[in-house]
């Protein structure tokens, strides 16, 4: 059975990745900051019949945390790096403070980071290992210079500049693995209605989860570092950069 690793999966789209991914018959760690918050949605799961998972503390913002997270997992097959914050707005280049601005980073990019570095060991085991690193359409440089793009006017200082440094690392870690069994991609789960944007997105969690769960199921034949967006581009699924 693989096993899967999921940051950030109490709630919303990570939890329904958690959901989705055993309904195919991987098993989960279901990593949350708060352990009795990851207790609860493993009870939730259970309650469904869905029992091949584990819930994980892991806080992606502390090495510390991270470190002894790797120490609990000694086989992995997918890391999908899922946890990510907005942090406060609004989010003004000029106004914006460089506090807020970190806070962000620490999460969504520096988090991924150490995260990818500590079960580097652990997944190089696997036969195909895939690491899934949750993006979003705003971390887009070319859309985002298209005054055309639906989203063009969604500017922010911290959270899409943490998603185009996001995008960059996928590249580059891509890059590192290509040579091996890895499949490494950006995702974007698309603008989804969640706790995280007050529920105002038109998408679902269950139609951003599958686009997750997608490229961290990928076969051999699959991509690798690509950045991937049914939102940006529902014809082909490949976003720009």
């Amino acid at each position: 059975m693989k096993k899967v690793l999921i940051t950030g999966a109490n709630k919303s789209i990570g939890f329904e990745t958690a959901r989705q991914l055993l309904k195919q018959g991987y098993f989960i760690y279901l990593g949350a900051r708060d352990k009795a918050k990851g207790e609860e949605a493993v009870a939730k799961l259970k309650e469904e019949g869905l029992t091949n998972l584990e819930a994980i503390q892991i806080d992606v913002t502390n090495l510390t945390s991270i470190e002894a997270a790797a120490r609990q997992i000694d086989s992995l097959d997918v890391l999908i790096n899922n946890a990510g914050i907005s942090g406060s707005f609004p989010q003004t280049a000029l106004e914006a403070k460089t506090d807020t601005i970190r806070e962000v980073f620490d999460t969504n990019f520096f988090g991924v980071i150490n995260v990818t570095q500590a079960f580097i060991s652990t997944l190089k085991k696997s036969s195909e290992p895939r690491i899934v690193n949750v993006t979003s359409g705003l971390g887009s440089l070319t859309l985002h210079s298209d005054p055309n793009w639906k989203y063009y006017k969604v500017k922010s200082a911290a959270y899409g500049p943490s998603k185009s440094a996001l995008n960059a690392y996928t590249i580059v870690l891509a890059y590192e693995l290509q040579d091996t069994a890895f499949k490494v991609n950006a995702v974007d789960p698309g603008y989804t209605a969640t706790d995280f944007n007050h529920h105002n997105g038109p998408g679902t969690v269950e139609d951003a989860a599958a686009r997750i769960v997608k490229y961290a199921t990928i076969g051999q034949e699959g991509p690798t570092g690509g950045f991937f967006s049914d939102d940006n581009n529902p014809e082909t699924g490949v976003s720009p950069w």
